[in-house]
């Protein structure tokens, strides 16, 4: 038996009702009510966080090999000279640089300068050495 190839039409109201019939039932969209616009320079709530603070003395590379053979007063020779500054970063980013001091028999960090955004993007890797 061969197949006739002609097309049947299909009028546009059958094709509205079989979409309608396809589709799920719409929800109606939950309404949010408006928050009341707060002070952009409103940081109170961010005073209370703990956030990381190092200080970099300087950096070396060594190999496994030489570091297996450090015991106790081993002397490691980093790339800052003696009264170079310290840098000083919060949470990974680089924000200052200090000299180190000595209060109350602890070591501390006066800070001389503080780093702009701008001035670490100079810098490339935000230390102001060349990457390790």
């Amino acid at each position: 038996m061969p197949h006739d190839q002609t097309p049947l039409p299909i009028s546009p109201d059958a094709i509205a009702a079989a979409t309608h019939a396809a589709a799920p039932a719409r929800r109606p969209l939950p309404l949010f009510r408006e928050l009341p616009p707060q002070a952009s320079n409103d940081i109170d709530l961010l005073l209370d966080v703990e956030l990381d603070v190092k200080i970099e003395l300087g950096r070396t590379r060594m190999r496994i090999e030489e570091v297996l053979k450090l015991a106790d007063g081993a002397v490691i020779e980093l790339n800052r000279l003696a009264g170079d500054p310290v840098d000083v970063f919060v949470s990974d980013r680089l924000v200052a640089r200090g000299e180190v001091v000595v209060l109350n028999d602890n070591f501390a960090v006066r800070l001389t300068e503080i780093v702009s955004p701008i001035r670490q993007n100079e810098t490339g890797n935000g230390t102001g050495n060349s990457p390790a």
